[in-house]
């Protein structure tokens, strides 16, 4: 439910030109308090300069999902890069040059 709110109001709400970023998970903590949010970033835009504006947007993302998601506290937002698709990305293209056959081998 975080985790749809959230990707709502940063489409709605923010641009990342031209970057495509993407929530891919959040782990909200037992106690409500924390919620560590997993951002992927593709496209030319500098990752850290993503973090720097989500950061920089916190309390309003907070503000915003509060009013839309009822839980017992708001979390607090914590940003955090995920690399899994480019990780993803490198094993593809490992395995890529592993399968292609070398020249006279053939």
């Amino acid at each position: 439910m975080v985790k749809r709110e959230l990707s709502s109001l940063i489409t709605r709400d923010m641009d990342f030109e031209p970057a495509l970023v993407t929530i891919s998970s959040v782990d909200v903590t037992p106690d409500l308090k924390n919620a560590h949010v997993f951002v992927s970033v593709l496209g030319s835009k500098s990752k850290y300069d993503v973090l720097e504006k989500l950061e920089a947007h916190r309390a309003i993302l907070q503000a915003d999902m509060a009013k839309q998601v009822v839980l017992k506290y708001t979390p607090h937002l914590v940003f955090h890069l995920d690399d899994s698709i480019e990780r993803g990305t490198r094993v593809i293209e490992i395995l890529q040059k592993l399968e292609t056959p070398k020249r006279g081998e053939d």
